[in-house]
């Protein structure tokens, strides 16, 4: 927990999201709230809501991932570090070219015992490695997006990133460069109605190879 009156309260939902793995995800969130703004990883605006906005917002996508996923630019560990927490039957690439943030994430991948997940400095075109699922939360337009993150995903395997509102418009944009990348059967989840205060917006695809 923290003691900054600036930081939002833990919503009672975060224990039904973490279950037996809360105490995990309120040391990681404390953390992130002590140092994330002096160390670049967040803004000064985000305090407030730390919780609804960040964590539980990267969470309430765990049940999609199974077997091997890269985060690609984990940057604060959203999504990454917060599904590692949540999900430890699942094993995490968090690829971040960022000295600074590769630091950070190491930092709590050590302090949280965090044994399913490994930290690559890369960015994503020059990582060369394949995996079930690749995500990614905040990082561009689908449109430059899809290019680094598609040729890492194994054949048939799946695209799940967190995106905004905007994510319809995104998608047009994008038809072009998700045909080229053998990007189909796209579609837009909307999770944690009735569960979040902002609900989430996922978009999912299978890549062939």
């Amino acid at each position: 927990m923290t003691d900054n009156p600036l930081v939002e309260p833990e919503p009672a939902v975060a224990a039904e999201l973490f279950g037996e793995r809360v105490a995990l995800a309120r040391r990681f969130t404390a953390a992130l709230a002590a140092e994330g703004e002096l160390r670049g990883l967040i803004g000064p605006l985000e305090l407030p809501r730390l919780w609804t906005r960040h964590i539980l917002n990267s969470a309430i996508a765990a049940p999609l991932f199974s077997g091997s996923v890269a985060d690609v630019g984990s940057g604060a560990g959203l999504p990454g570090l917060v599904l590692a927490i949540a999900r430890p039957d699942v094993q995490w690439t968090l690829i971040e070219p960022m000295e600074r943030r590769v630091a950070w994430l190491n930092e709590q991948v050590e302090a949280l015992e965090l044994d399913n997940v490994r930290v690559m400095r890369a960015r994503a075109e020059d990582v060369g490695l394949e995996f079930d699922i690749v995500t990614a939360r905040a990082v561009s337009a689908m449109r430059t997006l899809v290019p680094i993150t598609a040729p890492l995903v194994k054949d048939r395997g799946e695209l799940v990133l967190l995106k905004g509102h905007n994510v319809p418009a995104e998608i047009d944009a994008a038809a072009k460069v998700l045909k080229k990348h053998k990007v189909t059967d796209v579609t837009i989840d909307v999770l944690g109605e009735g569960v979040l205060t902002e609900t989430t917006r996922v978009v999912r695809a299978r890549v062939r190879a």
